[in-house]
């Protein structure tokens, strides 16, 4: 992937303006490549750089489907009984139906998958949402609370960190981030510097740190945290200025899974190869590009007074890109 690739040039205008803020300077090929180099991960072609998500051609296009969780492997067989009549090969009930229905029938079982561009142009990268008393604050200082995980949320949190603020990651007792499995030389670089708190979730813990901080980054479907007496809307009609940043595969309101991989396909961030068919970019390149465009979106928001719930669509975010111009081959 070249750097100097035209569909990058979305990207090189939000970390430019970052900079122009806060003066962090993001270098774009650490930020999108690193972990693929820290890890030796292979080039990727139909198959992800990471191996568990894979591009189906279909009746009438392309479809990703990502086996990223022993839970997705699970539910194959019910996907297989929902596209062929117990065949066991994907591929050729890949090739039996269409795209939108693959995508669909996976999300049905819980995997995640997307029709190749099925989200391009359809929304904003990121929708901010009025819902608390503004007061423009700095970075300098604020409490920012990361309880994402993986690689999206912890990249804004690191922004917004190297820009002056306090950042405190977030973890479950019982579920801690599932990147802390990779790389730690990347995990490092994603949370170094920051604090580390470990809490039981069923207890008032958790409510209470939210309510210490300044700005909240998570990656949750909103009903997951209600059900744990967090809601966004309250958090920021609570104070003035404050911000709160939720990172969902294809906005709040829309339960559907995603992963980089997936993602990137559904916003129609791929490559093409000699015969034209569509390969993955990068490693899972929608989680990086998705943080970039969060940490923007708070910082501007902070600067404007803040009170505002920042709905980061990573599909989206990956479709902003796809609609610049033509990815490399």
């Amino acid at each position: 992937m070249s750097s100097t690739s035209p569909f990058l040039d979305p990207l090189r205008a939000v970390v430019a303006e970052l900079a122009d803020r806060t003066g962090v300077t993001v270098d774009l090929p650490t930020a999108l490549l690193l972990r693929a180099q820290l890890t030796g991960l292979p080039r990727p072609g139909r198959t992800s750089a990471g191996g568990s998500c894979r591009l189906f051609e279909t009746r009438d296009g392309w479809a990703a489907v990502n086996l990223a969780r022993a839970d997705d492997h699970a539910a194959l067989p019910a996907l297989l009984g929902l596209l062929t009549a117990g065949d066991k090969d994907l591929a050729r009930g890949a090739r039996l139906t269409t795209a939108a229905r693959l995508a669909a029938a996976a999300q049905a079982v819980g995997i995640p998958a997307a029709a190749l561009g099925g989200e391009r142009s359809r929304r904003a990268p990121v929708v901010a949402r009025a819902h608390g008393p503004r007061r423009p604050r700095p970075l300098d200082g604020l409490r920012v609370l990361d309880l994402s995980s993986l690689w999206a949320g912890p990249l804004c949190a690191r922004v917004l960190g190297l820009a002056g603020a306090r950042v405190t990651k977030v973890e479950s007792t019982t579920r801690p981030d599932g990147a802390r499995r990779g790389n730690p030389e990347f995990y490092a670089w994603l949370h170094g510097g920051q604090e580390s708190l470990v809490l039981d979730f069923s207890t008032g813990a958790l409510r209470a740190a939210v309510d210490r901080a300044d700005v909240v980054i998570e990656a949750s479907r909103p009903r997951a945290l209600r059900r744990l007496g967090v809601v966004a809307e309250d958090f920021l009609a609570a104070r003035p200025g404050r911000v709160w940043v939720g990172i969902t595969g294809y906005g709040r309101d829309d339960d559907r899974i995603a992963f980089g991989d997936d993602a990137a396909v559904a916003g129609g961030l791929v490559g093409r190869d000699s015969s034209g068919d569509p390969v993955f970019l990068a490693d899972a390149l929608a989680d990086p590009v998705t943080g970039l465009y969060a940490a923007h979106a708070a910082v501007r928001s902070l600067a404007a007074g803040g009170g505002e719930l920042l709905c980061v669509s990573m599909a989206a975010c990956a479709a902003a890109l796809a609609d610049a111009g033509p990815a490399p081959c």
